[in-house]
């Protein structure tokens, strides 16, 4: 028999890390930054904040808002980097920005696979991953009255800080985009940065401002996916596609962090649907179909592409100028 109320949780927790990451790609995007390099900064911002949790959890005290702190100000650290490296790259530079973003991507596992590794080896470890698992409990720490409220409880109100804090980013995104000047401004260089740039809007700024905003905002979807979702392990290579379903799920919500929310949701539902299959319809999968199920994100996604793009409506296209650098001098 299908059971609602553990479904949901487990599509919750599984669409956190997607909602962070198109959440963070949403701000990068409306400011006609196209960053393709939103899996390697959700992989930098989950190796450096396990980097902290480390050598935190390694010096034997043990306080719980530090122990939330140092991995959180260290993942926001690495994540800040990779952001300002790729508006280096894109707009001093004028980098091609397709390239530039699946380079970081590149980079970016790497980087993890490479500190993930050594850390292994300074544990002289027998297996091939690093178990956070005190500090962990402390990101892990459920609402204190979600069990009081029974079955609302445990689909509303039982999941740790960092999945009510990716809802609250969405929103403040949302609102800042639609009901300010900044937002107004950003949008405007997303869609014409020359006229924004005559209009007296410095370009280069809001770029850079939008970029590095969204790559921190996206980074804490790998130390969400690290601390929470997989209970402190750090396995490389185990962060999957997730990065580019963050990308996705940009493209299913058209732009609208609002809309992320619900679609995060949706996507981790699609993701985990397998496991309940046979409480649906009775229907055992075996394991090479359990893959098909996983890739129905990426159907619904493309579905979305081409009824959006049939319908052809201004406020659910991407920006104008997404993808384009931008020369001063052409205008």
């Amino acid at each position: 028999m299908f059971d609602f109320v553990s479904f949901f949780p487990r599509a919750v927790v599984q669409g956190i890390p997607l909602l962070y990451g198109a959440t963070g790609e949403t701000l990068t995007e409306k400011s006609g930054n196209l960053n393709l390099g939103i899996p390697g900064i959700m992989y930098v911002g989950g190796i450096c904040g396990v980097i902290g949790a480390f050598f935190y959890e390694q010096s034997g005290h043990m306080n719980g808002f530090l122990a939330v702190m140092i991995p959180l100000l260290c993942c926001l650290a690495g994540s800040l980097l990779m952001g300002l490296l790729y508006c280096f790259l894109t707009v001093t530079l004028r980098a091609n920005q397709n390239v530039t973003g699946l380079a970081m991507t590149t980079f970016g596992v790497g980087f993890g696979n490479f500190f993930g590794g050594s850390l292994i080896k300074v544990l002289k470890s027998d297996v091939p991953y690093i178990a956070l698992t005190r500090i962990a409990k402390v990101f892990k720490t459920p609402l204190p009255f979600a069990k009081k409220l029974g079955w609302f409880g445990e689909i509303f109100f039982s999941y740790s800080f960092m999945v009510y804090l990716a809802v609250i980013l969405a929103v403040i995104a949302a609102v800042i985009l639609m009901k300010t000047k900044v937002g107004l401004q950003l949008r405007a260089v997303g869609e014409n940065p020359a006229t924004a740039d005559a209009a007296g809007i410095n370009v280069t700024k809001y770029k850079y401002f939008a970029t590095c905003i969204g790559g921190m905002i996206a980074g804490l979807g790998g130390l969400y996916y690290v601390m929470d979702y997989c209970n402190g392990i750090w396995s490389n290579g185990a962060f999957g596609d997730r990065g580019w379903l963050a990308i996705a799920l940009v493209i299913f919500a058209t732009w609208k962090p609002l809309f992320a929310i619900l679609g995060s949701y949706l996507f981790g539902a699609l993701y985990v649907l397998y496991n309940y299959v046979d409480a649906f319809f009775g229907i055992k999968l075996s394991m090479p179909m359990i893959p098909l199920f996983q890739m129905l994100p990426y159907v619904v996604t493309i579905l979305v592409l081409i009824i959006v793009s049939v319908r052809n409506k201004k406020e659910n296209q991407p920006p104008a100028s997404l993808g384009n650098n931008y020369f001063r001098e052409d205008r």
